[in-house]
């Protein structure tokens, strides 16, 4: 999860963001993403602890005032997994292979994390317990097609459906995408921005029989715009603001969030800063330039956000037995239950992904023995991006898109 490509050219640091890479090159990799992606399962993860009412008073009004928003979070990941997987696209790759690796990507943590669900649903209290339609539903990824079940088993990987269907989706939208030009990509960007405020608008006055917030169609333009950014970074082309900049947009549009309507409505707020951040922070490893993201330890912490997004949410529902529905404890209390909860998750993503995720991904991708040979060279934060290899396996396959 360290990079959008294994690279194959070392830039220096005063690469030009402008300068066009070739059709068929392997473009250089992209770590500061990898460490934006745990800043945004770490906002995921600081709503559900406000959710589970570990704390009351101040305390609850400070938890509801950081993470109240965490749930755009997700829409990061929708947008990054736009942008990465339009930046790792080449021509000549073939759409069984594409299918193959997003297989490799999501599958075996998804697997588990739902046996580990449907196993907590049968042995501890106060779980609902899934039809075996519904089970089925949510193992091949088709759950939040239809509302009633959309949170079935591990209520996160609903987003999971989504990315699913971006996934089956991506090949034939490669085909358009792969020939747009600076303006269309530009278009289209626009184009989507403007779907998810229309959408936004329709469900918050109740267009719909049902919120979109969850149905895979509605989050498709969010995917568009990431495509669409990664096209103009890869044509040269993006001329977006820097990542101080776009941060900034991000976080007042992250704090605009309680004024709107819950759900859906809330996602065209972070959108913009969103589409701006993620292809601020592909420019600054392509240039070298300095980067907060691409700190060793916080990269580290991104290749672990997949397999931390997918258990953290089944720990705090396991905590419920021991500590109860909503406790609202003191602010000292609640700190440190959510510590505890936090390593908890924190220590069971890093077995899931070093006994799980990573061997599962390079043995289905027939790549387990040239890693076990190739040691992985470490992250370095004064180095260009571009001049890291991925030695054991592509980018696209170890992955920074998905949830």
């Amino acid at each position: 999860m360290t990079t959008a490509t294994s690279a194959t050219r070392t830039p220096s640091a005063t690469t030009s963001a402008t300068a066009k890479l070739p059709p068929n090159a392997s473009v250089p990799s992209l770590p500061s993403l990898t460490g934006l992606r745990w800043v945004a399962a770490l906002l995921v993860f600081g709503l559900h602890v406000r959710n589970f009412g570990y704390f009351e008073g101040t305390g609850g009004r400070i938890a509801t005032w950081a993470f109240g928003a965490g749930a755009t979070g997700v829409s990061f990941f929708f947008v990054l997994s736009g942008f990465v997987l339009m930046w790792s696209m080449r021509q000549k790759d073939r759409v069984l292979t594409f299918w193959r690796r997003r297989v490799a990507r999501i599958f075996p943590v998804h697997l588990v994390t739902a046996a580990i669900a449907l196993l907590m649903a049968f042995t501890l209290a106060h779980q609902a317990k899934p039809t075996p339609k519904q089970a089925m539903a949510n193992v091949l990824l088709v759950h939040s097609w239809w509302r009633p079940w959309w949170q079935t088993l591990d209520p996160v990987s609903w987003s999971l459906a989504c990315e699913a269907f971006f996934y089956a989706a991506f090949p034939l939208l490669a085909l358009g995408l792969r020939r747009l030009n600076a303006r269309a990509s530009a278009a289209l960007a626009g184009a989507s921005v403007l779907a998810v405020m229309v959408l936004a608008y329709a469900d918050a006055h109740h267009w719909f029989s049902e919120t979109v917030n969850s149905f895979p169609a509605a989050r498709l333009p969010e995917f568009l715009l990431g495509a669409a950014t990664a096209r103009l970074v890869l044509l040269g082309r993006w001329r977006g603001p820097g990542t101080e900049a776009s941060l900034a947009v991000a976080i007042v549009g992250y704090f605009l969030v309680p004024q709107v309507t819950p759900g859906y409505p809330t996602t065209p707020c972070t959108l913009i800063g969103f589409g701006l951040l993620i292809p601020a922070a592909a420019v600054a490893d392509l240039n070298g330039l300095p980067s907060l993201w691409r700190h060793r330890r916080l990269v580290r912490l991104g290749e672990l956000s997949f397999a931390f997004y997918m258990v953290h949410l089944l720990v705090l529902r396991a905590g419920i037995s021991v500590l109860g529905d909503h406790p609202y404890y003191d602010v000292p209390t609640g700190l440190a239950v959510t510590a505890v909860m936090f390593g908890v998750s924190l220590g069971l993503s890093w077995v899931l992904y070093e006994l799980v995720e990573r061997p599962a991904r390079l043995l289905l991708l027939g790549k387990w023995g040239s890693a076990k040979r190739q040691p992985t060279p470490p992250h370095t934060q004064a180095a260009p991006a571009a001049s890291r290899r991925d030695t054991s396996a592509s980018a696209s396959d170890r992955g920074i898109d998905t949830t």
